[in-house]
């Protein structure tokens, strides 16, 4: 870690691990999520001029969080289990919402299937496989911010894909 990214990563830490303790509930995980956000912040520190660093580190931890939710959410579900922070719902089953789910689950794999190759691999390593974005660029033998670009290109396609606005 350089020395910008060192001296923010140290001043802000105590707060970022308090944020993302208080909404994973977990201090190991509240951990490795402030490393992930600090790796991140010294990955585009090398690149590019971040004009507010620390905002920079909450917005990002923010964006892991979130990841991490839905993931514990959707492992909780394939496994029976209700996470805290999931919302049941009623026992009685929906058909129209069930029809609806499936219709835009089909079009989200239309989506990926429709994919370049080497995107369609990026975005399924990520999402999929929970890969982090240093090891798909080492899996595939590509930068990080081609990653990056991958990616983005990926869930900007796929939402329109899913919403109509192709």
């Amino acid at each position: 870690m350089s020395g910008p990214a060192l001296s923010i990563f140290s001043s802000s830490y105590g707060e970022l691990r308090s944020f993302a303790l208080r909404k994973v509930g977990s201090i190991s995980i509240a951990e490795e999520l402030v490393q992930e956000a600090c790796l991140r912040l010294t990955a585009m520190m090398e690149r590019d001029r971040i004009e507010n660093p620390r905002a920079f580190l909450f917005h990002v931890i923010g964006n892991l969080i979130i990841d991490y939710q839905r993931r514990e959410n959707t492992r909780a579900r394939h496994e029976g289990v209700v996470s805290p922070d999931y919302d049941c719902v009623d026992e009685g089953v929906n058909v129209e919402a069930q029809v609806a789910a499936r219709q835009e689950l089909a079009l989200l794999s239309e989506a990926i299937a429709e994919l370049p190759p080497r995107c369609r691999e990026c975005f399924i390593m990520r999402r999929f496989e929970n890969r982090s974005q240093a090891e798909i660029a080492e899996r595939m033998g590509i930068t990080r911010g081609m990653v990056e670009k991958h990616l983005r290109y990926a869930a900007e396609y796929c939402t329109r894909r899913l919403w109509g606005d192709e």
